[in-house]
């Protein structure tokens, strides 16, 4: 009786020590990736940049062959962007404003994206120190990330349920803050989903008027004037405002110029509706500003805020600092210095 009971405890004690370990960890998570040909994804995603908080809904879908389709709401302005990735280019998809940029890029390979599992995996593969860690019915594997337009960000972790299901992830920053939290609430392995899901031409509209109106004289101006000029609260040491020029007699486009030791224009237009759908072919790749997604290059930033369109340029500024600068202009009507 006394040997049953030894080796009992031998055997608990040998499949709990499996559950701790992180290789077993890894191997679980890695078969549920590679071996799923398609799968569906959606939750919660929270963003926190110094006080503020920025909260979405996801939606992911993926289909073997690098095919993506992940659509974002920011829940503070029911705002839908899409990003798609199919076998002709990336787009972002502001479905609102009826237009698409259109790129080549190796997104989402360039970079980390907590929401999408073969990013998770590569980010867990191409670490070498990867840890676990162990409490209650939970596993979490913590990596180093790659955000190479935010250098902030350096680690994540990964939270399993105790049957080894991805449920969380969270990424900080080097003080060890919670900089983007990711909660999914359904991931369907065997989604089934099929090429015809992931094409462009889901999301062209035909103009209402199309009967009656062509031309550009059909697109609508979501406003005729900016309101405001929006002014980053961010600037570099020794920079500051060096012009203003409103162009236009509707003053419906702002230039900024910045000067000092970095310099920088920034570009401000009211977004204008085209009454067909419209797809602008830039370089660069998407890139999640807190609160709306844009299209970030070597020396630039595209996006769209608040009904404005924003073009900021830089041959100065490194990618990250372009990232702060557009990040700050979120509802800001003041620099910090002019000269």
């Amino acid at each position: 009786m006394k040997k049953v009971i030894f080796l009992f405890l031998c055997f608990i004690l040998i499949t709990g020590c499996k559950k701790k370990d992180i290789n077993n960890v890894i191997k679980s998570f890695s078969d549920d990736v590679t071996n799923s040909d398609s799968y569906h994804l959606n939750g919660k995603m929270t963003i926190k940049s110094d006080e503020e908080e920025f909260k979405y809904t996801f939606d992911v879908k993926y289909l073997k062959d690098d095919y993506y389709k992940v659509t974002l709401v920011n829940l503070s302005n029911n705002h839908e962007q899409v990003i798609l990735k199919n076998s002709d280019a990336v787009y972002v998809i502001t479905p609102s404003l009826n237009k698409s940029f259109k790129f080549q890029s190796s997104w989402p390979n360039n970079s980390s994206q907590s929401y999408l599992l073969s990013s998770l995996l590569k980010d867990i593969n191409n670490d070498s120190t990867a840890k676990l860690e162990t409490n209650n019915n939970e596993s979490v594997i913590i990596t180093k990330v790659n955000y190479p337009n935010n250098s902030e960000l350096v680690k994540q972790k990964i939270y399993f349920d105790k049957d080894l299901k991805i449920k969380k992830v969270s990424v900080y920053d080097q003080d060890n803050n919670e900089r983007i939290t990711t909660i999914f609430s359904k991931v369907d392995l065997k989604a089934n989903s099929s090429k015809d899901e992931f094409k462009l031409d889901d999301y062209i509209k035909e103009p209402e008027n199309s009967d009656k109106c062509t031309g550009e004289k059909c697109d609508l101006k979501t406003s005729n004037i900016l309101d405001d000029i929006i002014y980053p609260l961010y600037l570099p040491n020794n920079t500051y405002l060096t012009g203003s020029e409103k162009i236009g007699d509707a003053a419906s486009r702002v230039i900024l110029t910045f000067g000092g030791d970095k310099n920088f224009t920034i570009i401000e237009e009211a977004s204008v509706v085209p009454s067909s759908f419209e797809v602008k072919p830039v370089f660069g790749s998407p890139i999640l500003l807190n609160d709306t997604l844009g299209v970030i290059s070597d020396n630039s930033i595209r996006w769209t805020r608040g009904n404005v369109d924003y073009y900021l340029t830089s041959n100065d500024l490194s990618s990250s600092e372009m990232v702060v600068v557009a990040s700050s202009m979120n509802h800001s009507i003041s620099v910090l210095g002019s000269k």
